[in-house]
């Protein structure tokens, strides 16, 4: 076992952004936040970036504590960022409660993080079946044993389970997952941040400010301090 010392000994050791950063102008950047995500998105992929595709998610639970996980990003569009999970999960039932959330990404291998807050709405059920037929024999496996943060009796059962949904994927492509949800996240805002070598680092912030239907209008950009 590792002892206290041991352990800060090692996490003191760490280095972060050990390489060659890339600049961020954020003079140049765009009038709204969706095409800055396209880009660095790009990028990242571009980088090498290891799924660069997962985010957390942050939620709130009836105490009002917060409560967060990593999830797959299903889309990011003028209607928002988009995911998905069983509405009976832990997160769906939090966001049925309140339907607000934050995502956040790190690519590490651009010293790059977004992080995007706003309200949560379901897209409409024919839509979250599409986008999931859409993915993998797997992903459609998992949506169909359900059950997603139920207390589990045995490594057995999940087995078996998990055996029955995928044999009935591969015959069933087509199948439908009930509780399967597709979530879109409207934000409100959305930052961007730069590291820096000598953590002099850029942090670009969009804030929704006015009409939300103005195109570009109603966005506000602001520098934040590191």
């Amino acid at each position: 076992m590792t002892s206290s010392s041991e352990f800060q000994r090692l996490l003191r050791a760490q280095r972060v952004w050990d390489i060659d950063l890339p600049a961020f102008d954020a003079a140049a950047a765009p009038a709204e936040p969706l095409s800055l995500f396209h880009a660095w998105f790009a990028d990242a992929v571009a980088a090498g970036q290891a799924e660069p595709h997962t985010m957390g998610l942050a939620t709130v639970d009836e105490a009002g504590l917060p409560d967060v996980r990593t999830v797959m990003l299903h889309d990011a569009d003028r209607r928002g960022w988009h995911f998905a999970s069983h509405a009976s999960s832990a997160k769906g039932r939090q966001l049925a409660a309140r339907p607000a959330a934050a995502l956040h990404f790190y690519w590490p291998a651009l010293a790059r993080q977004i992080r995007v807050r706003g309200r949560v709405t379901e897209a409409p059920h024919h839509e979250g079946i599409a986008d999931l037929h859409a993915r993998s024999t797997g992903a459609l496996a998992a949506a169909l044993v359900g059950h997603q943060s139920e207390v589990l009796s045995s490594s057995d059962e999940l087995a078996r389970a998990s055996a029955d949904a995928w044999e009935r994927a591969a015959a069933e492509p087509d199948a439908d997952a009930a509780s399967w949800t597709l979530y879109v996240l409207d934000p409100v805002e959305v930052e961007y941040f730069q590291g820096d070598a000598r953590r002099r680092h850029v942090r670009l912030r969009y804030r929704r400010d006015g009409d939300p239907a103005a195109e570009h209008g109603c966005w506000v950009r602001e520098l934040l301090w590191p």
